[in-house]
């Protein structure tokens, strides 16, 4: 990744040894929360039973939550770092996603 295209803050110090550090354990985290929520987003969408839904969905947003926070402790520690987005793809994207809403039926 390009330096100039990338956007991350200065990065927290950490020891790097063989251990494991914080880094390492939210990274963990990070991860694991991803995969939860991942799946949890395919079992709401597979759900028949109302109750069980609502309570998944609560699981959900709980897991997806927990998601944002670490993110959010890893990009602030410049532990993640994002790609800035092009201007030029964005509009790219907007322009080809703008015409699909065209093949779909209107209510």
């Amino acid at each position: 990744m390009n330096q100039t295209n990338k956007v991350q803050n200065p990065e927290t110090p950490i020891n790097k040894t063989p251990e494991i550090n914080d880094r390492d354990i939210i990274n963990d985290l990070l991860t694991t929360e991803k995969y939860m929520t991942a799946s949890y987003n395919v079992v709401l969408n597979e759900a028949s039973n109302e109750d069980l839904y609502q309570d998944l969905l609560q699981i959900f947003n709980e897991t997806q939550n927990m998601q944002r926070r670490l993110y959010n402790l890893m990009f602030k520690n410049g532990w993640y770092s994002i790609e800035k987005a092009d201007p030029q793809k964005i509009s790219q994207a907007a322009q080809q996603y703008s015409g699909y809403k065209n093949q779909f039926p209107v209510h």
